[in-house]
Formats: structure tokens, sequence, C-alpha cells
């Protein structure tokens, strides 16, 4: 059996809440993640859908390496990458890459695309192949923008248009792994199919993997090879998509389902006709 390319096992997540007795006593803690456990071969998609809250984020910066984890391990193509130190996390750095949520306020207002796209590689001590605007323009062109808008800020772009700069900037150093946080969630749905459609292509043609947070299930469907769904701090349900949609077993999957009016009439009708079978079967 081949190994993940990531895996997470038992992740807990603590933060120090003040208690109610002042600033003399001593801090509680807030479990915003709770033994959560998942995998992701090279190529797929998991996405981590619950309601806001339920950890789904925490459990992305956990992953990334964006936040240390209170226990549990986080393991990169079989190497526990969990304790890694600065320097170490420079190699890491390439192989796992953040989309943000909110394109305007991840990217430097002051900094022209050019920069912000080649900033992650001057991190790494790289060179640019080709020079920084060759470079730039390249990556601009290859997620949809105009190259020649290159010297532009970020303000001087639509949303969509911010979110594909902060796609090209995860890109520049040739990822496997790609965490999208909420990466369409801040978007009309018309830019969110166009986004989706972006990043399904560069899977297929990169071979990326993604670690895809996200609550609305319809864009969910979309892109997802897996659904992991989280309340709580837990992974409530998961297995493949056409499953969790279909036939969830959780109750709690079961409500998120119905609170989406966005969903197909299709796939909603395949997921009645599996509650009736089961529900008939149980009697």
């Amino acid at each position: 059996m081949s190994t993940p390319l990531l895996r997470a096992t038992h992740l807990v997540k603590e933060f120090p809440v003040m208690g109610t007795g002042g600033v003399l006593r001593r801090p509680d803690t807030f479990r915003a993640v709770d033994d959560v456990s998942f995998e992701i071969d090279a190529g797929d998609t998991l996405a981590l859908v619950g309601e806001s809250g339920s950890g789904k984020s925490t459990t992305a910066r956990l992953a990334a390496r964006l936040l240390d984890v209170t226990s549990g391990t986080v393991e990169l193509d079989g190497e526990d990458v969990t304790a890694l130190k600065r320097s170490d996390l420079r190699r890491f750095r390439s192989d796992v890459q953040v989309v943000f949520q909110d394109p305007y306020s991840s990217l430097n207002p002051r900094h022209t695309v050019e920069r912000i796209v080649t900033a992650p590689l001057l991190y790494q001590q790289r060179s640019i192949p080709g020079g920084a605007r060759a470079f730039t323009r390249a990556l601009m062109e290859r997620v949809g923008l105009d190259p020649d808008h290159s010297q532009k800020y970020p303000a001087q772009f639509s949303g969509g248009q911010a979110q594909r700069i902060g796609i090209a900037r995860a890109l520049a150093v040739g990822p496997r792994v790609v965490v999208c946080d909420e990466a369409v969630s801040a978007l009309d749905v018309s830019v969110q199919a166009q986004v989706i459609n972006l990043l399904r292509d560069l899977q297929r043609e990169e071979g990326l993997t993604y670690l895809f947070i996200a609550h609305d299930l319809a864009v969910v469907r979309q892109i997802a090879t897996r659904v992991a769904v989280m309340t709580q701090g837990r992974i409530v349900e998961e297995g493949d998509r056409d499953a969790v949609f279909d036939a969830p077993r959780h109750e709690y999957t079961r409500k998120l389902l119905d609170a989406v009016p966005r969903i197909r009439p299709e796939w909603e009708a395949a997921r009645r006709r599996n509650a009736a079978l089961t529900a008939e079967g149980a009697r």
C-alpha cells in the first residue's frame, strides 16, 4: 500500500483562555481541534467541511504548519514534519502552500504582483527562473491574468483576480500540496465557479493535492474526491464524496445538507432516495 502524501494523526490544538477569576487566575484552555486524523493521497482532494467554529480552518493551519500542534503529528510523504525547525521549514514550505480566504488581506497592498509572486522564492533563497519579470508574466498567464498587469497592485484587481494572484503566489515554488482555506467563499457565485475550474485544471495538469476547507457543500461537490465533516473540533464523518452526499451516515452531516439551498436537485433527489431506502430497510 502506498504512503499518503499528507497524513494527520490525532491532531489536538488547545488555545489558552482567561478564566472568569480575572488576570491572576491561571488560564484555562479551549480545545479547537480534538483528535483529528485524515489522509490525502497524491493528486486527490480532501474537503474539510463544517459550520463556522467547527475547527476546520485551525486544522488546515496545523497541517500547513502555520500553527504548532498541542499534540499529534503531521506527515508529508511519510516524514514527520511536526517538530521541524525554522531552517527545515523552508523545505516544507516548498511542498505545502496555502491560498487564504480573503485575497486582499493576504496580499501586501504595497507590493506589485511581481513582488508578491516572487516573494516565496526569495524566502526560499532560490533563484528566479528566467528573471522576476518573465517568471511572473508566465505565472499570471497560467492562472488566467493579463501578464501586462504584473506591475499593478492588489487594490487594482477584482476579488476573483486578486485570488488568482494568491494562487499564482502559491504555485511559484512548485508545491505538491495546496491548502485552500475557504479560498472561494468571499467570491461571487459566478467567480467561484471560475476559480474552482482553475483549481481543477491546475490539479490535473500539475498533479497537485488539495486540502480544501469550505462550508459551502455545493462548492465541495464540484472539487472534492473525499469529504470529512467536522463539528466541535472533531471529524464525525468521512468518506468518498458521493457516498457522503448521497447517503450521509451522521445526523450532523444530514443537517448540513438540509441547510444548503444551492445543492442541485438531482443530488438532493439521490440523497433522499438513499435515506428512504435506509429507513425502509430498518423497519
